[in-house]
Formats: structure tokens, C-alpha cells, sequence
């Protein structure tokens, strides 16, 4: 027990997490800070108020791959050392597939996959040059494994992020570690956006095996463990964190 408790010390170590300021970003933050990292979330705009203790806050668009390249030099600058990049920027507002704008898709494929590069691209050299090396997390999604209607850019990009997850764990081993954690449905502040009041979000959980949606720190814990030496061994995989997965829609009709 010992051993797992010094596997989840953090209190030497640097994380950046993108997207960091809300909602599942946030969960992960908070996760690793309680675990003693000092932790530097980024975001286009700096929240409102501290998110607390270990955490600072730094805008940075990450959509910019130069302000992705400045945002690593100003973590460096002050701390020295990255030692887990938690790439979690993203999302996208539902669209049809068939009329949906060059830009908007452009914008989605940006934002979800090609930042995700570009952070991988810029610790890249940070990591490699530490002695215990570094840890890529990739936020994707279940939309990138099962149909995704009404978020084709986005199931697609998601999609790309496990192919890059897979390539740079091979590409980059020893020295970097690169996987992938895919949530499911996940209670944050915009939950109602999808999901509707507390009845529909009730309704969606009991759908989950596990009873529930997920909550930022599940999501958190998971990248936790990706990070620690307890997976010093796992590299390349995508941690699925779903609840037990969704029910097949045969069932239902089946049953009626």
C-alpha cells in the first residue's frame, strides 16, 4: 500500500493541462494539485477566480500553434520542467453533416486534433531531455468509436487523436509515454446544454451501467494512474471511462 501511495506522488512534478479552466479540464487539474503536482491550466480567457492551491491559470490558444510554443516556454521559464501534458482542450457544438460550413469544420479539427499535435510537438523536447522523461495524456472521446451523428468533425478529429495517441507512443518510447482517456457522458457545468434539466441527466445516468454520468474527477483519476509509474509499463492504449458502456439499441426495441 506503501508503494501505491508513493506511485500517486505528484509533489515533484510540473503538469500542463489544455482546456483546463471548466469542466472536465478543471476535474483533472484539481486532481493532479491534490496529489501535490503544480499544475499550469491554460484556456483562451483566465477564469475569474483561482481554481486553488498548485493551480495557476495561463490564457494561451491553443489553437495557435505559436501560442501553444509560447505557452511551453513561459511553463519552462517558470518551473523548469514539464513532466505531464494532459491535452484536453476541445468539444464542438453539434451540426448537420451535410451543410455544415468549411470553417466550422476547419475550426473543430483545429481545436480537438490539431492542438493536441502541437503541445505533443512542443514538450516534445522538454521531455526528452529529462531524466524520468515525460507523460502525454489525450482527452478523446467515445464519439470517435461508435457512430457520433450531428458531430461528424469532431467524431473525426477525436478519431485522429487516437491515431496520433498510438503513433507517438511508438514513435517516442522510451522516453515518453503517450495514451489516450475517452469518457463517456460527463456531468460539468454544461451538462444541461445536451442533456436538459435535472430529470433528462437523470434519465441519460440511468442508461449507464454504473447508475450515473461520469464526473470530472473520474476522468481525473484516470489520467492520474496514466501519469504515475503504477503505468510505467502503458503506452499507446486508450483508457476507456464510460461506466460499463452504452446499451446496445436493439435491447430496447427488443424488449418491447
Amino acid at each position: 500500500m506503501a508503494g501505491e501511495r508513493d506511485a500517486l506522488d505528484f509533489s515533484s512534478r510540473v503538469v500542463l493541462v489544455t482546456g483546463g479552466t471548466a469542466g472536465v479540464g478543471k476535474g483533472i487539474a484539481l486532481r493532479f494539485a491534490a496529489h501535490g503536482a503544480r499544475v499550469v491550466v491554460c484556456g483562451r480567457r483566465r477564469p475569474e477566480a483561482e481554481l486553488g492551491p498548485g493551480i495557476e491559470a495561463v490564457e494561451c490558444d491553443v489553437r495557435q500553434s505559436e501560442a501553444v510554443d509560447a505557452l511551453v516556454a513561459e511553463i519552462m521559464q517558470r518551473h523548469g520542467r514539464i513532466d505531464v501534458a494532459v491535452n484536453n482542450a476541445g468539444g464542438g457544438p453539434p451540426a448537420d453533416s451535410a451543410s455544415a460550413s468549411p470553417r466550422f469544420t476547419e475550426s473543430v479539427i483545429r481545436l480537438n486534433l490539431l492542438a493536441a499535435i502541437w503541445v505533443a510537438q512542443a514538450v516534445h523536447p522538454v521531455m526528452t531531455n529529462q531524466e524520468e522523461g515525460g507523460s502525454i495524456i489525450n482527452i478523446a472521446s467515445l464519439s470517435a468509436l461508435r457512430p457520433s451523428p450531428g458531430t461528424l468533425a469532431y467524431a473525426a478529429a477525436k478519431a485522429g487523436l487516437l491515431a496520433v495517441t498510438q503513433t507517438l507512443a511508438m514513435e517516442w518510447a522510451p522516453s515518453i509515454r503517450v495514451n489516450a482517456v475517452s469518457p463517456g457522458p460527463v456531468h460539468t457545468e454544461k451538462s444541461h446544454l445536451f442533456y436538459g434539466n435535472d430529470d433528462g441527466l437523470a434519465r441519460v445516468g440511468a442508461t449507464i451501467p454504473m447508475g450515473r454520468l461520469a464526473e470530472p474527477d473520474d476522468v481525473g483519476d484516470a489520467c492520474l494512474y496514466l501519469a504515475s509509474p503504477l503505468a510505467a509499463y502503458i503506452s499507446g492504449a486508450n483508457l476507456v471511462v464510460h461506466g460499463g458502456g452504452e446499451r446496445p439499441p436493439y435491447l430496447g426495441a427488443a424488449a418491447e
